[in-house]
């Protein structure tokens, strides 16, 4: 998508200009929610347990110990939550060392952001060990910074995530473009009190009163965010 980008800090209507866009990371930037599921379904083939397909929705975009914990109960497994949550992670840094693919027109909308100097950050479920290896193939200069979920007293679907990463760059969380692929960061977004762009990774997300749906990251750019924040 190309677009002719207005001068940082104009506005249509006092009070109507983009503050900040808070970003999502696996599903939204990066490629990544199934092999979140391909590291599940192995770390629990290895206990002696096969994972229901179904159970996938449930997994998904939600913080490490609530996915963790679900596994452990639908299947009896014989392994603390501590020791589980090792494991997965060390099975997905595995992967992403492997390949790492972007979603479509994520980079291209992190570079437009950077050249427009609009204050960015990632806001991601994932532990820091996590985000800091992602960071690194996403280019951490994209970001003034990163919020993980085992830095939050409550991540996703709570708003804390988002309210934290609002009160780091100093800004209006209703001034702010949140983009998300799953139900749970949708929540965690609006609770917050942001504009949400929406892009389903796994399950359907419907529109709704300050969220707008669409396909592919392709479809935004700096002036479709600005233009949800002055209500066009």
């Amino acid at each position: 998508m190309t677009s002719t980008v207005p001068a940082l800090g104009t506005r249509t209507a006092e009070g109507s200009a983009l503050q900040a866009v808070l970003l999502d990371m696996d599903g939204t930037l990066v490629d990544t929610e199934g092999f979140w599921w391909d590291v599940e379904v192995e770390v629990f083939a290895a206990l002696g347990h096969t994972l229901d397909d179904s159970w996938r929705h449930v997994v998904v975009g939600g913080p490490m110990t609530r996915s963790a914990g679900f596994l452990i109960e639908a299947t009896g497994a014989d392994i603390s939550l501590a020791e589980l949550t090792v494991r997965l992670n060390q099975g997905f840094e595995d992967r992403i060392d492997q390949a790492l693919p972007l979603m479509p027109g994520a980079a291209r909308l992190l570079a437009e952001l950077y050249e427009y100097e609009v204050p960015t950050a990632l806001v991601s479920a994932s532990h820091r060990r996590i985000i800091d290896r992602v960071l690194t193939s996403l280019g951490s200069q994209h970001f003034a910074l990163s919020v993980a979920g085992d830095e939050v007293r409550r991540t996703k679907p709570h708003p804390d995530p988002y309210l934290v990463a609002a009160a780091g760059l100093g800004v209006d969380p209703a001034r702010c473009a949140v983009v998300e692929d799953t139900a749970t960061g949708v929540a965690a977004a609006e609770a917050a009190g942001c504009h949400v762009v929406a892009v389903p990774s796994v399950a359907p997300i419907t529109p709704a009163e300050r969220r707008t749906v669409v396909n592919s990251l392709e479809q935004v750019d700096l002036a479709f965010l600005r233009g949800l924040i002055a209500g066009r």
